[in-house]
């Protein structure tokens, strides 16, 4: 037996086997045969600056070298203290909300997407005292008890696990795609269904929170309509329910935005960050308003490696490269082009029944007979890391492919994985 067969098989892989890595750089990851592979998964939309951005290494190398742990009850460092300054030039700004007003200028730090999630909802029910929560299908957002109890994406989350958290309740999320509705009538039939929710399954008065992607990631990178987000925060502030924005996938600069909910031009109550936010090192941020974040006091929640120190310094020079490098920017040139060119194939493979996205992340959903598709869609992932591009699968059957290069991806990049992927189409087909 090898090491790999002493590793727990919980942990799927996109293909049969094992690819065994020993550096990456860019959009590029290399084997320990020394293969390179074109990367656009970005370790699940992590790597956003590239794998080993120089100025990345650099920072965590020399906090290394000073201090590696300073716990937070204990101690303060400059690189929190610097991140925080960062932080406070992208948080999205916009009116008052449900949350009493002001803007996401208090922070919370932990360590992975899942912890900083519960610490939203529970920050929510102390905020307002109330116990429930409403989230919507096709959700991914973690996987602690609580979490897994508030994801739809999958059944395999959840399989096994039960009896699941109380108190938390599923709207229908508007997929005009899956729905076959234009977005004026997807919007409005889900917001009638939530509305319909608080009055007959969870009250108004007893719903601490809404917590929503902006972009449905796992559960198949959905983009909801304009009118919808702004009918749910108004639905919010109606009822004064907090509005919470889980951005663990689509947050730095993922969609063309730092955050996604600045393309609907309204404001969350609480703001959840983790995957692109320190380039690969383990963290996760929460902002809210100092009155909402008011409602914690001393002891009601924490964690021993939260903010760490060299994560906090490799989120300062993430934070840094993204604005020196323009890779916001950069995500929404690549990104048009991208979904260009798999608009495009589309044309030529009838098995591809949807490409949307936003940024640099985007889906091709594979149907048949207006069925989904998930072993076309699978084996177009295999074909394709047949000829070293790296493809992920999402959705409730796997039956669409995501698209999430690092931020740094070039058009030449763009062009080679579209031609890749077009063969692999070819190659499917046949």
């Amino acid at each position: 037996m090898t090491a790999i067969d002493h590793i727990s098989p919980v942990w799927s892989r996109i293909v049969p086997g094992s690819l065994v890595v020993e550096r990456g750089e860019g959009v590029f990851l290399f084997s320990v045969e020394g293969e390179r592979y074109l990367d656009f998964t970005s370790g699940i939309g992590v790597t956003n600056t590239g794998h080993a951005h120089p100025k990345v290494v650099k920072a965590i190398q020399d906090q290394a070298a000073m201090l590696i742990h300073g716990q937070m009850n204990i101690v303060l460092h400059e690189p929190l203290l610097k991140l925080v300054d960062e932080m406070m030039t992208i948080m999205p700004t916009g009116k008052p909300s449900s949350g009493g007003g002001g803007q996401l200028d208090s922070f919370f730090f932990s360590n992975s997407g899942a912890e900083i999630v519960e610490a939203g909802v529970k920050l929510a029910k102390t905020a307002t005292r109330r116990p429930n929560v409403i989230v919507f299908s096709g959700s991914f957002h973690g996987r602690t008890h609580l979490t897994m109890s508030m994801t739809t994406s999958k059944t395999i989350y959840r399989a096994g696990y039960q009896p699941l958290v109380p108190g938390i309740f599923v709207a229908p999320f508007p997929c005009t795609y899956a729905l076959r509705m234009d977005e004026r009538t997807a919007s409005q039939y889900c917001l009638d269904q939530l509305r319909k929710l608080l009055g007959t399954q969870t009250a108004p008065d007893e719903t601490a929170c809404v917590v929503i992607e902006p972009v449905i990631g796992e559960g198949g990178y959905i983009v909801p309509p304009h009118a919808f987000v702004s009918g749910l925060r108004a639905l919010c502030d109606e009822y004064g329910i907090l509005l919470i924005a889980d951005e663990i996938q689509t947050g730095f600069g993922r969609t063309g935005k730092f955050f996604a909910i600045e393309h609907f031009g309204i404001l969350p109550d609480i703001l959840v960050m983790a995957k692109g936010i320190a380039s690969g090192l383990p963290l996760s941020a929460l902002a809210t308003t100092q009155r909402i974040m008011s409602a914690w006091k001393p002891g009601m929640h924490g964690g021993t490696f939260g903010g760490n120190v060299v994560s906090c310094a490799a989120a300062v020079a993430t934070i840094r490269v993204m604005k020196e490098e323009k890779l916001v920017e950069n995500a929404v040139v690549r990104g048009i082009e991208l979904l260009n060119g798999l608009a495009r194939l589309q044309e030529h493979f009838r098995g591809i029944g949807d490409v949307r996205g936003l940024g640099l992340m985007v889906a091709t959903e594979f149907s048949k007979k207006g069925e989904p598709d998930p072993d076309t869609a699978k084996a177009v992932v295999k074909a394709a890391f047949d000829q070293k591009l790296l493809l992920l699968t999402c959705g409730t059957y796997d039956n669409i492919i995501r698209w999430i290069p690092p931020l740094v991806v070039t058009d030449e990049q763009i062009a080679h994985a579209l031609q890749v992927f077009a063969t692999a189409l070819d190659k499917v087909a046949m």
